[in-house]
């Protein structure tokens, strides 16, 4: 195989000499590695720490090339050894045995990615889906009767919501549980081929039970969708009980060590106390009730009981950018290629510097998505642990949660793909991780919840917090309303933005230098872009309600793109916001110095990223947006010496990396070459190259020449 996917696309490999670029001078600032490392592990550091020791236990991890039967089973037993370590206890309560420790238990959770994707993702059904659901939607007769086993990995089971036919259309499952009097029964089944479940984990091979999501029917009367514990399969022979089918998924994409499948009933009797029932009960006499009135706002209760499956994305998505980092980053400081500036010497990848651009880009957003899930983390934790559990508390956790996730997720994707090629040939190489990675991470982008229908709820929650804010008030008197706000109002702690306009003087931004560089030029571009882009869309929908149904939708569908990037722009302030409230808790100077820089590449890389945007809607002039790519590469200069201390401070070791390209063989290949041809240059026998020789000879024609 050639290497030329190695040559980095610079203007060095044209002939151009880039500077030379070498560790922190004494008069520059330093990173100090193990306080910033310390940051970075957040609240639960010591959880993360012994889970990252448990990863490194060779038994966990992931053998390439095993066939994707091998790898489900070696998976289901390294689900064993995390039973045996006590690693599934901590989110599940003190009564069962349990340590009630949330945010601990997503935080040790995330870094299994690091030993494989699959084990990280079988457990999270195991106990993060299944285990979950039966402790938040059912009593405590379920916990007694169903946990342990659960616990115990005595009882594997399914998540059994997404159909075939609806996807992460939740409410409009097909499934139904109709309540049978006479016995009293529900009678679980899927009518057609289109609700069955689909994509279930465990339900191709280890599944015992379920938790089964259906339309809840009694007295001939829907009350929407709810979950039921069903047994699927005999826990001796482990065939499909009477009336419970399915397949198997198959060979997939990536998580092949999950045996996902597909799930069907035909008329399955249950218990009626087979019913999850603390949001929804139905009594002997089939009368239904609930503690919640509104069936809608009953269902999104339920499902945000289970919103920590996006949480832990976030977080294990943030995990694996770091490892694709700190391997690329490693790897670019060794490898060495083309001798733009000298006739001897090669340059190392990381001194040219679209290398930079393509890598430290890409470590700015991943500081700032891990400031951010960090946040987001201990907003879960404080919600589950019961201290701050509001229904305006768990609204902005699903809020935040829906924001954050698919960030981080196609992060994650672009981040795994653009470190394979900065290694070159050696990426591609499975030793080395990047594909293996990737493809198993795929499917975040659509677990959990799509990413593009994650950002629609976030959306809309905007729509509805300025629809509030500004009912009946016409665009002229926001926009007067906007001038007044206090900054403050778009950068509260809750992490979600009042929608109050801040609308100031825009020829501010285009008066003075600082505005690209400063803290406040860049959130004041941030937030105005977020928030300008709600209030148009805003003013474009005021109408809607008013319509007919088929006519709103249509109105809706003319602006679902821009309500969509809004959103989007929305979650990249909140990992902004996040990153500068993350600078504010550093004390060591020149730690906070060199993060400043890369807080602020991130900044204005979003900036760069959106310059049409503001280019249009006239806050940026024409020449101020010259300067954005400017000052982006005068950071990428000051960062460069620091670079291999900000991923050192991930705190990834060999044992996590298990990447060759991150051993430091590439230096002693790199070494071993400079001394072979320094030794040859050194003893008067190396060959003429024939360059040399042609120049020679055309300096001696010349001074023949001139002679005559």
């Amino acid at each position: 195989m050639t290497e030329v996917s190695d040559r980095p696309i610079t203007k060095g490999s044209a002939g151009h000499t880039p500077p030379k670029q070498h560790p922190a001078s004494s008069s520059e600032p330093k990173v100090n590695v193990e306080a910033l490392g310390e940051q970075l592990l957040g609240k639960w550091a010591d959880y993360r720490k012994a889970a990252r020791v448990l990863a490194a236990d060779t038994r966990l991890h992931k053998i390439e090339g095993l066939s994707h039967t091998e790898h489900r089973k070696r998976v289901f037993e390294q689900l064993k050894i995390l039973v045996e370590q006590k690693a599934v206890l901590r989110a599940f309560p003190k009564s069962v045995g349990g340590e009630n420790e949330n945010g601990g238990n997503i935080a040790g959770f995330e870094e299994l990615v690091t030993s494989d994707p699959s084990l990280q993702i079988k457990a999270g059904v195991q106990w993060g889906l299944f285990g979950s659901a039966v402790m938040h939607l059912g009593s405590e007769e379920h916990h007694k009767a169903w946990l342990p086993g659960i616990m115990s990995l005595e009882t594997p089971g399914c998540f059994a919501m997404t159909e075939i036919g609806h996807g992460s259309d939740v409410a409009s499952i097909a499934t139904t549980a109709t309540y049978d009097e006479a016995t009293q029964e529900f009678v679980i089944n899927t009518p057609f081929r289109a609700a069955w479940k689909e994509f279930i984990g465990n339900a191709a091979v280890d599944g015992l039970a379920a938790v089964v999501f259906a339309q809840l029917i009694t007295k001939g009367v829907n009350h929407g969708v709810h979950a039921f514990y069903v047994n699927l399969r005999d826990p001796e022979t482990k065939e499909f009980l009477p009336g419970i089918g399915g397949e198997d998924d198959g060979i997939k994409g990536g998580l092949n060590g999950i045996d996902n499948g597909r799930l069907h009933f035909d008329h399955v009797r249950i218990p009626r106390t087979n019913l999850l029932n603390r949001y929804g009960d139905v009594n002997e006499a089939g009368e239904y009730s609930s503690t919640i009135e509104s069936p809608g706002r009953r269902f999104f209760t339920m499902l945000g009981t289970l919103v920590q499956g996006r949480v832990s994305l976030d977080g294990a998505a943030v995990t694996a950018t770091k490892i694709a980092l700190k391997t690329a980053i490693q790897y670019a400081t060794e490898r060495r290629q083309f001798n733009a500036s000298s006739p001897t010497e090669e340059e190392v990848l990381l001194d040219y510097q679209r290398h930079q651009r393509r890598l430290f880009t890409r470590l700015a957003t991943t500081y700032a998505a891990s400031f951010a899930h960090e946040e987001l983390l201990e907003k879960f934790d404080g919600v589950f642990s019961g201290r701050t559990d509001t229904d305006a508390d768990r609204e902005d956790l699903e809020t935040l949660a829906a924001a954050l996730k698919p960030l981080s997720t196609w992060h994650a994707l672009d981040t795994l793909q653009e470190c394979r090629e900065a290694c070159g040939g050696a990426g591609f190489l499975a030793e080395n991780r990047f594909g293996s990675l990737r493809a198993d991470l795929d499917i975040y982008a659509t677990f959990e919840g799509d990413n593009t229908v994650l950002l629609q709820l976030v959306a809309k929650r905007l729509l509805g917090d300025y629809a509030k804010e500004f009912r009946n008030v016409d665009f002229g008197v926001l926009a007067r309303y906007a001038v007044g706000q206090a900054t403050d109002l778009a950068v509260n702690r809750t992490g979600l933005r009042q929608v109050a306009q801040f609308v100031a003087d825009t020829g501010l931004a285009q008066k003075s230098a600082n505005a690209l560089r400063s803290e406040e030029g860049q959130r004041a571009l941030l937030t105005d872009r977020v928030q300008s882009m709600v209030a148009e869309v805003g003013s474009a929908l005021r109408g809607a309600p008013k319509l007919p149904q088929a006519k709103a939708a249509a109105l809706f569908n003319a602006h679902q793109n821009e309500i969509i990037e809004a959103a989007k722009s929305h979650a990249e302030l909140l990992q902004w916001e996040a990153f500068t409230r993350a600078l504010a808790e550093v004390q060591d100077e020149g730690t906070k110095k060199v993060l400043t820089w890369v807080r602020d590449l991130f900044g204005l890389s979003l900036i760069e990223k959106n310059l049409a945007w503001y280019l249009m809607n006239g806050r940026l002039s024409m020449q101020r947006a010259r300067t954005v790519g400017d000052y982006i590469n005068r950071l990428l200069t000051k960062i460069r010496p620091h670079a291999l201390d900000l991923v050192d401070a991930f705190g990834y070791g060999p044992d996590q990396l298990r990447t060759a390209v991150s051993t430091g063989a590439e230096k002693i290949r790199q070494d071993e070459a400079a001394a072979y041809f320094r030794a040859q240059r050194a003893s008067g026998t190396a060959p003429i190259d024939e360059k040399v020789l042609l120049e020679r000879k055309r300096r001696e024609a010349k001074s023949k020449g001139a002679a005559k």
